[in-house]
This record gives C-alpha cells, sequence and structure tokens, in this order.
C-alpha cells in the first residue's frame, strides 16, 4: 500500500490522531455488534418457543373445531364465525435497542364476548374460540419478534460492514502512514544528528 503523505511531525500527529480514533470506533462497533447478536440469538429461541406453542394449540383448536362442525354442521358454524366481528385492536410502537428501532406491539386482551345465542350453539364451540383466541395473541407476539430479528439482523449486517472496513482498511492505512512517517523522521533526525556532530568537530579541530 503507497502511502502518499508528507513526511512532517504535524502530519505524523494527524494520523496517529485518526489510528486512535479508527482503534475506539472498531472497539465501539465489536461491542454493539455482539450485543446486537446477543440480543438476536435470544429473541430466535423466543420465537422458536412461540411457534412450538402456537402449533400446540392450533392443533387442540382444529379439533375441537371438528367436533364443532359434526355436532352443529359447517354451515351454521360458518354462519357463526362471519358474524363475529373483526377485532384488530392494537397499536405499532417503537423501542431503540443500541440505534435500532424495533416495532412492539401495544394491545390488550380483553375477555371473549360471544357474538353468537347459545340455544343453537354448545360448549365445545366457545372452547374453540377461546383457543383461536389465544393463538392470535400469540401470532402479535410472533410477529413482533421476527420483525425484530429482521431488524437487528440488517444492522448487524451493516455493522460487520463497517467493522470489517475500519479492521482491514483504515486501521491498516493508518498504521502504514504512521510507521513510514516516523521511520523517515527518525532517518531526518539522524542524518542531522551527524552533520551537527561533523560542524562541531570541525570547529573544534
Amino acid at each position: 500500500m503507497a502511502v502518499l503523505i508528507a513526511p512532517t511531525k504535524s502530519n505524523l500527529m494527524k494520523a496517529k490522531a485518526a489510528l486512535d480514533l479508527a482503534n475506539k470506533g472498531f472497539e465501539l462497533l465489536d461491542k454493539k455488534r455482539n450485543v446486537l447478536i446477543k440480543e438476536m440469538m435470544s429473541l430466535v429461541e423466543k420465537a422458536k418457543e412461540i411457534q412450538a406453542k402456537i402449533y400446540e394449540i392450533i392443533e387442540g383448536a382444529y379439533m375441537g373445531l371438528q367436533t364443532v362442525n359434526i355436532t352443529m354442521g359447517i354451515k351454521n358454524v360458518e354462519n357463526i364465525a362471519h358474524s363475529i366481528p373483526k377485532d384488530e385492536a392494537f397499536e405499532v410502537l417503537l423501542k431503540s435497542v443500541m440505534g435500532v428501532d424495533i416495532p412492539t406491539l401495544k394491545y390488550k386482551k380483553t375477555e371473549v364476548l360471544p357474538s353468537y345465542g347459545f340455544h343453537n350453539t354448545n360448549p365445545a364451540l366457545d372452547e374453540a374460540a377461546q383457543e383461536f383466541r389465544e393463538v392470535k395473541y400469540m401470532v402479535y407476539e410472533l410477529a413482533e419478534i421476527e420483525n425484530s430479528i429482521y431488524k437487528l439482523a440488517k444492522e448487524i449486517e451493516k455493522t460487520q460492514k463497517r467493522t470489517n472496513a475500519l479492521q482491514h482498511v483504515q486501521i491498516p492505512k493508518y498504521e502504514e502512514q504512521v510507521k513510514y512517517i516516523a521511520e523517515v523522521l527518525e532517518e531526518k533526525e539522524r542524518e542531522d544528528f551527524f552533520r551537527l556532530k561533523r560542524i562541531k568537530q570541525r570547529c573544534n579541530s
């Protein structure tokens, strides 16, 4: 790597300051990357746990729904399902993790209020409805976590690129500049010392 910089004391000080700044920047980015990776891996494990619970509850809910379809008739169940109002009462907020905006869902869990009459239904319908409602809240949580994992992964990738640029480009460049300027200045000082020594010897002779 060619060092195109004038070998002066001023430039040596600038190169040392730039090297120090680059090293500090690398340390901070490395710490940030490690924190983000730790946070992301924690969320990945949490997402796996929620997915397992969702599969378990959905399996039970569909078994209950099959019972409801058999005892009440598929057409009646479809009519009841269409009569249930949509529940989308949630708000998307943002929280910061190491400068990364992570979405969070704010919602309030409410009790199931049947929108259908009880004379043509049975308890199996209520149980299935409750289980599907639990799944809905878990899907909210899973969506929040998976979105957070995606955001963190993108930030880790960006931080990794900046870290690599400092480690493999900027820091070696400033290290070479410092070494080059220091060696040239040292050589110049030696030449000046010997030149001055010869002058003194001539003056004393």
